[in-house]
């Protein structure tokens, strides 16, 4: 009977230590057991989940506020848009966690340094791509191309396909699919062939030095300005701006639109070479005159063998 009573009178000691050790905010577990306790702890449950409650609607209203102000504006980008919703959604979200802990008494100072610890070594371990994003966001907010744009980036010829927050896609002039990185494209020189309406079309037409300069310029003028492409404002150049070793040189510039500035460029060439030909005008090609020594003369010119004695 005495040894059941002192385990007994044991078991009561250690329960009894057990509720009198400090375990949280200087609180023993037999305080975190009353009512008052009990009570505190389900209020911060309660004020927790409601927060969170409310910084999950909060973020999801402001995410699609900010999407659609990009989709009612059609000079406003939506990735650009739905980059910066989601940006704030999750900042709004952690920000909701912080809270949350708060409540519960967790000091959050902590915390914060080691997720700005944790921010900067994977921004350091992720700088490659975090360029490409930044260079993406600065290609959707100042839009130096957009979608069907045909440019010229790092000498690659194509249409602009999509231009997302981390690359750029192309389809060049064999409507193969180019990606190239946004850090590239937006730290090297792009060529946005339509970025105007307008481009200027240029020429050297050649005709021989025989050949009436002002009849020919007469027909490369009629035979380009007949041509429905050809702008007449602004006026166009036709000069002549060079005498070449065995042509005088033409140089015409004419306007056109850029939606038709290849196909119109290479058309011309073939219409002005045909009209020339048809007018009788003379159009030179390289040649070269061989001279042939007299054969009689020149092998008496050559030195006679001695006679032998």
């Amino acid at each position: 009977m005495e040894d059941v009573e002192a385990a007994a009178n044991g078991a009561w000691d250690k329960i009894t230590s057990l509720l009198t050790v400090e375990i949280y905010n200087g609180r023993s577990l037999a305080d975190l057991l009353t009512l008052e306790a009990l009570l505190g702890a389900l209020g911060n449950l309660v004020g927790a989940v409601v927060i969170l409650i409310l910084g999950v609607i909060v973020s999801g209203v402001i995410q699609r506020r900010v999407i659609r102000i990009g989709q009612m504006h059609a000079s406003l980008d939506d990735t650009l848009f739905i980059f910066f919703g989601n940006i704030l959604r999750y900042t709004i979200l952690a920000f909701t966690g912080l809270f949350v802990l708060n409540t519960f008494g967790v000091q959050t100072t902590s915390i914060i340094a080691v997720i700005g610890a944790a921010g900067l070594a994977i921004g350091l371990a992720l700088q490659g791509t975090l360029s490409n994003v930044a260079a993406g966001v600065m290609l959707i907010l100042f839009r130096p191309l957009k979608n069907g744009d045909f440019v010229q980036i790092n000498d690659v010829l194509g249409t602009v396909k999509e231009i997302t927050l981390n690359y750029t896609e192309l389809a060049d002039i064999g409507n193969v699919k180019v990606v190239v990185p946004n850090s590239e494209v937006w730290g090297k020189t792009i060529k946005n062939y339509s970025a105007y309406d307008t481009r200027r079309a240029e020429w050297e037409f050649g005709v021989g030095y025989g050949a009436n300069l002002g009849q020919a310029e007469q027909v490369i003028r009629d035979t380009i300005m007949a041509d429905p492409r050809s702008h007449a404002d602004p006026e166009p150049f036709i000069q002549v701006n060079n005498l070449n070793s065995s042509s005088v040189d033409f140089l015409v510039r004419v306007w056109c639109a850029s939606s038709d500035y290849f196909q119109y460029q290479a058309d011309m060439k073939r219409r002005v070479k045909e009209a020339l030909d048809a007018a009788g005008v003379d159009i030179p090609f390289p040649t070269r005159t061989l001279v042939m020594p007299d054969q009689g003369r020149d092998r008496d010119a050559l030195p006679q063998p001695m006679p032998a004695e």
